[in-house]
């Protein structure tokens, strides 16, 4: 194995929002044999950088769904941004149907002013409906939204369509199914855009050359390292590009039911460090 690619939450991170002690090492270890680690994540690339803070981890990271490339020093080494017209569309949409959004850019994520109370409203409307309802799940699905870094809050979808920035990734997040479906209807038959889940509440956009499989090929052709030598471990709906592309591939046990079928064998929970497990496994 030269090269093993490693989705970050829900893979990497256990339910606590850390990196395990169990999965740095095995990392580390991976590394010391000469095998190339890469996180490939729907977050934007320093927020990573964040999460690496005080673990000692240094490594290649496919950002924003594969629409970004970081080299280990955190430079950029490839980028492919949505095109300004469809960007403009999606954001006029979202904002239209009072969707929160997030924008990832070069150095920020792009969020309405208004997001958490566009939420709230939300939460209030299920706990009308369904006054027994069990909100637990819907509030750790906030604090994972919310635990990134790097925010900047803006008044309109224009401040940032008009600022000209790089746009490589816009989430839209919604606790309403059929806001979500209607969202995945409207914008699933665009040829420009690739469209993907990375987790129950959202649903993501990129430029249609943009995926965390095409990102695995490119890098790897980058570093001169056969498919075949490669792997991936992932458990939601936007690891399946690059677990069908990697050579190998491991579903998390906590990961949806078709991610395990797309893969070659499923690893232990990510509370049960099932990324070292893996990582073993293919070293052995």
């Amino acid at each position: 194995m030269e090269l093993i690619a490693i989705d970050l939450d829900g893979t990497l991170l256990n339910s606590s929002h850390t990196i395990s002690q169990e999965n740095i090492d095995a990392i580390k270890h991976a590394q010391q044999k000469g095998v190339e680690v890469v996180v490939a994540t729907g977050r934007a690339e320093f927020d990573v950088r964040q999460v690496f803070a005080h673990t000692g981890l240094a490594t290649w990271v496919i950002g924003a769904n594969g629409a970004t490339i970081h080299r280990p020093n955190g430079t950029l080494f490839n980028s492919v941004p949505i095109e300004e017209k469809d960007a403009e569309t999606i954001l006029k949409w979202l904002e239209q149907e009072k969707f929160y959004y997030e924008v990832f850019s070069d150095s920020s994520i792009l969020t309405p002013q208004n997001g958490r109370h566009l939420l709230q409203i939300e939460m209030d409307r299920i706990k009308s409906s369904n006054p027994d309802a069990d909100l637990e799940e819907l509030e750790q699905a906030l604090e994972k939204q919310f635990s990134q870094t790097g925010f900047y809050h803006i008044d309109s979808y224009k401040d940032i369509t008009e600022s000209g920035s790089p746009i490589y990734n816009i989430l839209a997040f919604s606790f309403e199914q059929e806001k979500l479906d209607k969202g995945w209807r409207t914008f699933e038959s665009n040829p420009d855009l690739t469209l993907v889940s990375s987790a129950n509440h959202n649903f993501e956009f990129e430029h249609k050359d943009a995926s965390k499989g095409l990102a695995l090929q490119k890098l790897a052709d980058h570093l001169g390292i056969p498919i075949s030598e490669t792997a991936a471990i992932g458990d939601s709906p936007n690891d399946l590009s690059m677990l069908h592309t990697a050579g190998h591939s491991a579903a998390m046990e906590n990961a949806k039911d078709i991610v395990k079928e797309a893969s070659d064998f499923t690893t232990s929970h990510n509370d049960q460090h099932g990324v070292a497990e893996a990582i073993y496994h293919w070293l052995s």
